[in-house]
């Protein structure tokens, strides 16, 4: 675990955390794993934490194989999400939860369920951009989602979500600001390679000009179904675009915990007048073309 408090004059702050892991070889040894990474994190009064993509999963999406849909299941009202209501009360602590989600048999989404601090279940985000090249087979196992955007009000603010390849459009990242988000996680399974670049780029980007807070988690380690190697350095970017502290390990599992002051949103919104600013009206072109 790597973890350094800031300590700020202003009130407001939230304490968050993400986990970057490797792949344990079986979901219920992952499960627990992600349980006491929750345990630890509380220690440390943190309140709110997320996942990485698929967490409880292999990212299979390495291969085309029908077999790992048995790794689906429904939500809220599967195993997983019923468990972890239980720890996110347990432990006072809002959740994000991604995972691979059966919504009748032969429809699947990538999902991820947002938990509050007294395990109240607020709802889902699925993936809506939906990757389909060597690799990242992600359309033989999942449909485009249809939830829209949703901004989720917790016990620690407005928190939305944005999974891994969807990071690349900058459409979803504003309308989440839209509504109100104060902070983003975007749970993902990068690999070394073509996007590896863009990693420290796209989401800091997206912190500075929506204006507020993103969280990016990213699987760590190789795993043997593609021989895809996850590069961690998960992170928290600030709404300037900033990281805050430094970027978890690019080769070893971490929880990251870092305090986040939401005043930091309001003071960069006075300064940057983004939203003031939109021009809705010439933007025809982005939903017509």
């Amino acid at each position: 675990m790597s973890f350094k408090v800031r300590r700020h004059p202003i009130s407001n702050v939230v304490r968050a955390a993400v986990v970057q892991t490797v792949w344990t070889g079986d979901r219920e040894s992952m499960i627990e794993l992600h349980e006491q990474y929750v345990s630890e994190a509380a220690s440390v009064g943190t309140q709110v934490m997320c996942f990485q993509e698929l967490f409880n999963a292999p990212y299979f999406c390495q291969v085309q194989e029908s077999d790992y849909c048995s790794y689906a299941e429904a939500i809220p009202d599967g195993p997983t999400t019923k468990r972890f209501q239980e720890v996110a009360a347990r432990h006072n602590m809002v959740l994000v939860v991604p995972m691979y989600e059966q919504e009748q048999p032969g429809v699947f989404y990538n999902t991820a369920a947002v938990l509050d601090a007294d395990g109240t279940y607020l709802g889902k985000y699925r993936k809506v951009h939906i990757p389909h090249l060597k690799g990242f087979w992600e359309k033989f196992y999942f449909r485009p989602g249809n939830l829209g955007f949703p901004v989720f009000n917790t016990a620690v603010g407005k928190v939305g979500v944005y999974i891994c390849y969807d990071r690349h459009f900058p459409e979803g990242w504003r309308a989440l600001g839209l509504n109100g988000a104060q902070l983003v996680f975007n749970p993902s399974a990068t690999s070394r390679g073509l996007s590896s670049y863009l990693w420290k780029l796209e989401q800091t980007a997206a912190a500075a000009v929506n204006v507020y807070f993103v969280g990016a988690i990213n699987r760590v380690g190789a795993e043997a179904l593609g021989g895809n190697d996850f590069y961690g350095t998960s992170y928290f970017a600030n709404p300037r675009g900033e990281f805050v502290e430094d970027p978890a390990s690019d080769t070893q599992e971490e929880l990251l915990i870092r305090d986040l002051d939401y005043a930091f949103i309001e003071e960069t919104r006075a300064q940057w007048a983004f939203y003031q600013d939109r021009r809705p009206d010439m933007y025809g072109l982005l939903v017509d073309a």
